[in-house]
């Protein structure tokens, strides 16, 4: 393996390529391009083609830090303001029916594994570092730690990040599939409406481009970041997607931006890259040599994210409710802003990309605080 970031960057862009040629395919298209780039980058971080999660690049840092926003930016630039109108509420009310599901699969889990007994003093905190991450994403895996003092405890750390990593991963390609075979099986009253509007898939997203464009779209970008990353020093305690979803939809509305050609093949592109790198970060070697703790971490979050799936597509479909917005709201809660706004675009829902992206925000914003909750809860209770 090289660790030479042009080497994985070349990786990476061959990823795109092959994806892209096998959605083209019969049989195979049906798996998306998206999640194809998450296979591949899984398989090729484990034969160790390229680096894996536990072997971190600064090119990996840099897609997570850079790329992935500047994916949610371009795409945001081709949203319209009334997608929240129409989509939002039953978003918001599916991603906290996740939320709970997530709550719930946290509480039989650790009771399933006993917690205290298989994981030792800090099961607690590892039961509110899941409930964080599978409600709002990894920032508030990564901020429950840190207030425990998780981090510090290299074994039990690194395996709790191997698990997490390898079922974001999966999870991405779960509610990926899930809408896709539900639509066929069992559309819902909602989702046969919804095919009636004619939405433009993911693989659509070719454009005649000049370079006018793409020093403007690129320029704009840059000096949104740079702003948001401005913004975020003043009001420390509001997400960072928050400032760039809202200055992303002021500058969609404007005729100059309107006009310029690119921000879906960017965005796209971007989008790719980022869910390569999830897909490297489902590290098995990393969870096979932490031994037994790492596996009883492992039944613990494959019955807890079991358990999210059951609550939120089973009372989805219960409710006749668009599998799409169920596969989006999960996603929202258990990988955040960036992969449920992948997962609307990967499922040629560009109206529902607001949406994901502000529900992942709400997730990053509270996550935290239900992680800490459900810790204290865990060692209060004596049950686990």
């Amino acid at each position: 393996m090289s660790a030479n970031p042009l080497f994985i960057l070349t990786i990476l862009c061959l990823n795109v390529i092959v994806a892209e040629r096998l959605a083209t395919l019969p049989y195979i298209r049906h798996l998306s391009a998206a999640l194809m780039v998450i296979i591949l980058g899984a398989i090729e971080a484990n034969v160790g083609l390229i680096p894996s999660a536990s072997q971190t690049t600064p090119l990996y840092d840099g897609i997570f830090t850079y790329v992935s926003p500047m994916a949610i930016f371009f795409l945001m630039l081709g949203v319209q303001i009334k997608s929240l109108r129409k989509a939002g509420a039953p978003m918001i009310i599916w991603f906290f029916v996740g939320s709970l599901g997530t709550i719930l699969g946290v509480l039989v889990a650790m009771w399933w594994v006993q917690g205290s007994m298989s994981i030792g003093e800090n099961f607690h905190a590892i039961g509110g570092m899941y409930t964080g991450t599978y409600i709002g994403g990894s920032i508030n895996f990564n901020a429950v730690a840190l207030h425990y003092g998780v981090s510090k405890d290299g074994a039990l750390f690194a395996a709790a990040t191997a698990v997490d990593n390898i079922w974001s991963a999966i999870w991405v390609v779960v509610t990926l599939f899930i809408p896709k075979i539900m639509k066929k099986i069992a559309p819902t009253r909602a989702q046969k409406a919804s095919t009636d509007e004619h939405y433009e898939p993911y693989s659509n997203d070719r454009e005649l481009v000049d370079p006018l464009s793409m020093a403007a779209l690129i320029g704009i970008g840059c000096a949104t970041m740079f702003g948001v990353s401005e913004l975020v020093k003043i009001f420390p305690k509001v997400p960072s997607v928050i400032f760039l979803t809202t200055i992303a939809l002021v500058l969609a509305q404007l005729p100059f931006v309107q006009n310029l050609k690119g921000n879906r093949l960017l965005g796209m592109f971007a989008v790719y890259l980022f869910l390569t790198v999830i897909g490297a970060h489902c590290d098995i070697p990393a969870l096979l040599k932490d031994g037994q703790l790492a596996w009883t971490l492992f039944v613990l979050v494959t019955l807890l994210v079991c358990i999210h799936g059951v609550v939120i597509f089973g009372l989805g479909y219960l409710f006749r409710q668009d599998w799409d917005i169920l596969g989006i709201a999960s996603q929202a809660n258990v990988g955040g802003s960036s992969t449920a706004l992948a997962c609307a675009k990967s499922l040629g829902r560009e109206d529902l990309g607001l949406a994901a992206i502000l529900i992942g925000a709400l997730g990053n914003a509270t996550g935290t605080y239900w992680g800490i909750l459900i810790a204290e809860f865990l060692k209060s209770a004596g049950i686990f």
